[in-house]
């Protein structure tokens, strides 16, 4: 199957305030449903029904449930995108208080509807994994934007460098733990985890470089 193939034609997107309200109506019964059920049992009936619409006001948006699961990894994707970028600006001036909203924003977006969220990257093909990518890319630039007024603070010998790595470590153990059958949970569990992960990035970060033996 090429890659073409794999990727559902994008959905109609609406034009009115009102058809925008219902969009979103749509999109929060799905959510809903298949946090609790699983993306195999939520059905275009299930979710019309949770909605309050008809079906066939569902089918004039998406032309099957593959459309509609793919505008629903769309809406979870930018949701979290817009939940760090408001975190980072709300970052205590200083570099260790950048990856501290950090790591916070980012545990608690995938805590949201943790077991969907990597189910929805890990089973729908090509397209939600090319989406999922460009998110991973802009809450990269979102960290690299907020950080970038205190990278003098940085010791390593390559400071955007090792800023990359902090940001690739904590995006790591954020996905990790929302796929664990012993994740981390409850909002105190989550906050200490998220604590520790800001403290090892940012002791890293102030850690000056050391030699390796093989250049002494």
């Amino acid at each position: 199957m090429s890659e073409e193939a794999e990727r559902p034609a994008a959905y109609r997107e609406p034009q009115q305030a009102r058809s925008a309200a219902t969009l979103a109506r749509v999109l929060r019964a799905a959510e809903e449903i298949a946090s609790t059920s699983g993306l195999e049992e939520m059905t275009i009936a299930g979710v019309a029904k949770r909605a309050g619409v008809a079906v066939g006001t569902i089918y004039r948006r998406f032309e099957d449930k593959e459309q509609l699961i793919a505008a629903l990894t769309d809406r979870m994707l930018e949701r979290r995108e817009e939940y760090v970028a408001e975190q980072l600006r709300g970052a205590q001036p200083s570099l260790s208080g950048v990856m501290d909203a950090y790591a916070h924003a980012l545990l608690q977006s995938f805590a949201d509807s943790s077991t969907l969220f990597p189910e929805l990257l890990r089973t729908r093909g090509t397209r939600s994994l090319d989406r999922g990518a460009r998110t991973i890319t802009e809450l990269h630039h979102l960290l690299l934007e907020a950080a970038d007024p205190y990278t003098d603070q940085i010791r390593r010998f390559q400071p955007q460098q090792a800023l990359d790595t902090a940001a690739r470590a904590i995006l790591g153990a954020c996905f990790h733990n929302s796929v664990r059958p012993d994740a981390v949970t409850g909002e105190a569990a989550r906050r200490q985890y998220a604590d520790e992960l800001s403290r090892m990035a940012t002791a890293y970060l102030l850690t000056p470089d050391q030699p390796r033996h093989d250049e002494t």
